[in-house]
């Protein structure tokens, strides 16, 4: 009698586990980095999971649409206004107070069941600009907006319109517009770099403009003229200030090629190259790159920082220190030497990039945060101390990492969770000590105080 009971009772705590197992994986806005939900989606198929999400937690989930759709009712009633519709105080894993101001962005919402590579939210990845007084956005189908940065301290920014050829220039030139990938001002300009396809197959190209606040008329700066027969998400496509008059320009490893391009200089797959502003000529910086999302030069060291997508795994914060008198160019490792596996769970990749020849990741995240774009504060901005500030689409979250003076050892990581969040872009200010923050799901501004 006793062993019944107690197969009962172990049937009961099992069932028990089981279904909370699943509540928390379909739950709304649930942690993807915590490392109960990692193991779980170990155990638990992911097929399951979707199953159970669309069966007997129906109504859970319909609760979570209804919340997102009224958001979408919300934001499409406020036009313009860029209303303030979040506030809060948030803390850190390690005890940081952070106080946050969501904003609507008047674009349209990310389909997140379709899937990150899904080519419809190629529209969907939007990114900002603080430009003197102004903060300006430029949405994944070509819109900009622009609105006055002291409009965070009030309910809502006004936002403006602000007109382009984008589209009409590609149409001229005999392309499909398949969306943006980085946003730059430097000395007047604005430069965008932008996914095209036309009958030779998809590209990617950088576009200037005189900056003005009535119509932004763009023509082409630099061509890629390399081309894939399908669309692919590993593009890059990060622009940043540069030395001598330059601007730097990160491209992905193109995942439809053959990977010994991303190894060649002789192509600009997988690549960090300068672009000279006058001549539009280019010189190799960086190679073996699989997808660089995060782009930023430090003048003071005269670093490079980027961050990049891994496979499986294996996300990368690299450091580039250039030295003038090296005419060799700074070799990541990808395909040869990677953190990460492939999602099928094979595992060509050397893990140590030293020893293969390569320069070994400054940090790395696995599994995968989904990492994104980048910001450097150093100590006199922020709390007496050197910190990257790393935004993740997937984790949801910006993690600090808080840095020595010259950049050779991490001395603290912390982390800020954004439930229900993916975060695109994001961009330090130092006249108001915020960072802004691009929200892709809503989509929003986020505005997060450093005070």
């Amino acid at each position: 009698m006793k062993i019944r009971y107690l197969f009962l009772l172990l049937i009961s705590i099992s069932t028990i586990v089981i279904f909370i197992s699943l509540w928390i994986l379909v739950s709304d806005g649930y942690d993807k980095q915590n490392k109960l939900i990692l193991t779980l989606k170990k155990i638990i198929p992911r097929t399951l999971a979707v199953k159970m999400r669309d069966t007997l937690f129906i109504i859970p989930e319909l609760k979570t649409q209804n919340k997102l759709l009224q958001l979408q009712v919300n934001k499409y009633e406020q036009g313009l206004d860029g209303q303030v519709f979040n506030e809060k105080k948030i803390v850190s894993e390690k005890n940081k107070e952070f106080l946050i101001k969501e904003f609507f962005l008047p674009f349209k919402q990310l389909d997140t069941k379709a899937g990150w590579n899904k080519l419809s939210n190629t529209f969907r990845a939007h990114y900002l600009e603080v430009i003197n007084d102004k903060v300006l956005v430029l949405s994944g189908e070509g819109e900009f907006i622009c609105f006055d940065k002291k409009n965070i301290n009030n309910d809502k920014l006004n936002q403006k319109i602000i007109n382009s050829n984008i589209n009409k220039l590609a149409l001229e030139n005999n392309f499909k517009f398949f969306g943006v990938r980085d946003l730059l001002y430097d000395d007047g300009k604005l430069y965008i770099s932008m996914i095209l396809e036309n009958s030779k197959g998809f590209t990617m190209n950088v576009y200037q403009a005189d900056f003005n606040l009535e119509y932004l008329d763009f023509s082409v700066f630099f061509e890629k003229n390399e081309f894939t027969n399908e669309y692919t998400i590993q593009t890059g496509g990060r622009l940043e200030k540069y030395l001598n008059d330059s601007i730097l320009f990160s491209l992905g490893a193109a995942e439809s090629l053959k990977n010994e391009r991303v190894q060649s200089n002789e192509y600009l797959e997988g690549k960090i190259v300068a672009i000279d502003k006058l001549s539009k000529k280019y010189s190799l910086i960086s190679k073996g790159h699989r997808n660089p999302q995060g782009l930023i030069y430090y003048k003071p060291l005269n670093l490079i920082i980027n961050t990049e997508h891994g496979p499986k795994g294996g996300d990368e914060v690299n450091l580039n220190f250039i030295n003038k008198e090296d005419v060799n160019v700074s070799n990541f490792g990808w395909p040869i030497a990677s953190y990460g596996i492939e999602y099928d769970g094979s595992d060509p990749y050397k893990k140590s990039h030293s020893e293969n020849g390569f320069i070994e990741p400054f940090k790395n995240f696995t599994p995968s945060i989904g990492i994104s774009e980048i910001s450097f504060l150093p100590k006199e901005k922020f709390l007496d101390q050197n910190y990257l500030f790393i935004s993740s689409l997937r984790a949801a979250s910006i993690y600090l990492l808080q840095i020595n003076e010259d950049f050779s050892k991490i001395l603290e990581e912390d982390r800020i969770f954004f439930s229900d969040q993916r975060i695109r872009d994001i961009e330090y200010d130092d006249e108001l000590n915020v960072i802004f923050l691009i929200f892709e799901v809503t989509p929003s501004i986020g505005v997060l105080s450093l005070h």
